[in-house]
């Protein structure tokens, strides 16, 4: 009689055994990047952690906070990248294969986000929400693609929003929803074009996540309202949505692609 399914997945501890991971946005320990560096490495794969404000300082942090979480030392290094940049994209990528030799699946987690009605987005907030939500989704990917067409194979999961399927409402304004609309967009894409290549693209749609981004953007009051309105009564955790970037980066998700994963709490079912 074959195992169920989850004594197969608690037996086999490294869903990405050797995997060559590249996350994008994970230099702060509160953050969904972070919490997906933490778990892939727990599963067994390499892992470069690129952020705009990552340094060696940022670098160290990061991977002492992983071994003290998974009982272990792992592959861990550091790239600063701003994903806004197209030639620091290939730069980040290019670090990555010459520490690893490969590079096997991005998860993009950077963004920004700004709490601010239509009427008063300046165009300097609009060009620079667009350029690091969807033109730096666009960049990095680009870079990564470049690695996986020559190798036939590889994965990205990209991070959208609830914002991008509802319209805004909750904690970003109008560019917000656009960029990460943009993003969605552009991950199908990228999975009808690329997957006859044997490269799979898949989104995740994430709502309400305790991360820096809620700071200076909810009120503990409106926090709660919303919270009070999400059929499972909590904000969700980073881990929440790591777990869901595990499954799309492995091959448990081996004929997924062009999805769009909500980790919501069912606070938006359509």
């Amino acid at each position: 009689m074959n195992a169920p399914f989850s004594t197969l997945v608690s037996q086999e501890r490294s869903l990405l055994s050797n995997r060559v991971c590249m996350i994008v946005g994970g230099a702060s320990l509160r953050g969904i990047g972070y919490a997906t560096a933490r778990l892939f490495a727990q599963h067994g794969a390499k892992i470069a952690v690129a952020d705009i404000a990552i340094d060696d300082a940022a670098t160290t942090e990061i991977r002492m906070g992983i071994a003290q979480d998974i009982g272990r030392d792992t592959d861990i290094i550091g790239i600063k990248c701003d994903i806004q940049n197209r030639h620091d994209c290939d730069r980040a990528v290019s670090d990555v294969l010459r520490q690893f030799d490969t590079l096997d699946c991005l998860v993009n987690c950077a963004g920004i986000v700004r709490s601010q009605p239509m009427l008063s987005i300046s165009e300097a907030d609009y060009d620079l929400v667009l350029d690091v939500n969807l033109k730096g989704t666009f960049n990095i990917c680009k870079s990564a693609l470049s690695v996986f067409k020559k190798k036939g194979a590889g994965a990205i999961v990209n991070l959208a929003s609830v914002a991008a399927q509802r319209g805004g409402g909750l904690v970003g304004g109008a560019h917000y929803a656009a960029s990460k609309g943009g993003v969605i967009s552009l991950t199908r894409t990228i999975a009808r074009e690329f997957g006859p290549l044997g490269i799979r693209a898949n989104v995740v749609c994430p709502s309400m996540i305790e991360t820096a981004m809620l700071d200076g953007n909810l009120s503990p009051e409106k926090f709660s309202e919303i919270v009070a309105s999400v059929p499972l009564k909590r904000a969700g955790h980073p881990s929440d949505v790591a777990g869901v970037c595990l499954f799309l980066a492995s091959e448990l998700s081996a004929y997924v692609t062009g999805a769009t994963i909500d980790v919501n709490g069912g606070s938006h079912i359509h």
